[in-house]
């Protein structure tokens, strides 16, 4: 038989192990770090207009992004080998968007040069034209190569169906802006953003949000995949979208 004294110090203990199971399983909120610099945004003295007053690049870069993507088009064979994986869930609202940060491990390959996946995130309305045509939404889904080298591939979305991913992900979505929301123990993956034809349009362009840095490839898909109704309107950032930039002659890829 134990002593009373071991039965007082075995029942906190318990106590607390089981506290953190349960914490296991729950969503952890941090906030996150405030956005250095100036401030910007899409609306008044913080849009798209006014950013070249504080981002050079914005105004006078002759690559920038979003661009309409309407032909003469080049041709290209050049197939995107899309290798996508399960990632624990992560979620930025940074003010802007939500984001969702991605492991490593996922990315693609072209031309032999191999992309991995760093977060993925969402615009309303899409910031590329499709002949003058926006659709009701666009995921940019951000890669980096092992030399540094910014690529983007950009889904557009149309109105259909419920997204099943972005069901779990609006289930989760941080409580404010400038807050994280991290669930380890739910996985997601971003292939299920992925139309099953994966056709493209390639050019070269910008971040389409400040500093507005060039040198980004740009692979939009042309066939686009469905959110509900319901999931588009509980973005919580609707005209998040840069306005359309000259193309300033800009050569537009198609693939075949």
């Amino acid at each position: 038989m134990k002593s009373p004294h071991v039965r007082r110090r075995s029942t906190p203990f318990l106590a607390v192990a089981l506290l953190a199971a349960a914490l296991a399983f729950l969503p952890a909120i941090v906030t996150a770090a405030p956005p250095a610099g100036p401030r910007w945004g899409y609306t008044g003295a913080d849009g798209p207009r006014h950013w070249g007053q504080s981002f050079p690049q914005c105004a006078l870069g002759r690559e920038q992004s979003p661009i309409d993507l309407a032909g003469p088009f080049e041709k290209t064979a050049a197939p995107l080998a899309i290798d996508y994986h399960p990632s624990p869930l992560r979620i930025v609202d940074n003010g802007h968007t939500i984001q969702v940060d991605v492991a490593p491990g996922s990315g693609f390959t072209i031309g032999g040069e191999r992309y991995e996946l760093v977060q993925f995130h969402f615009h309303q309305p899409s910031e590329e034209t499709f002949a003058g045509q926006h659709r009701a939404m666009v995921v940019h889904l951000v890669h980096r190569s092992a030399a540094g080298k910014l690529a983007v591939i950009g889904v557009p979305i149309v109105e259909g169906a419920a997204n099943p991913l972005v069901a779990t992900l609006w289930a989760h979505l941080p409580r404010a802006e400038g807050q994280e929301s991290a669930t380890p123990t739910i996985a997601i993956d971003p292939a299920q953003l992925l139309p099953a034809e994966r056709s493209y349009y390639r050019y070269t362009g910008s971040l389409t949000t400040p500093p507005c840095t060039e040198g980004v490839t740009f692979f939009i898909l042309r066939h686009p995949v469905e959110m509900s109704r319901a999931q588009i309107a509980a973005f919580p950032h609707p005209g998040n979208a840069r306005p359309v930039q000259a193309r300033n002659g800009r050569p537009i890829a198609e693939s075949e």
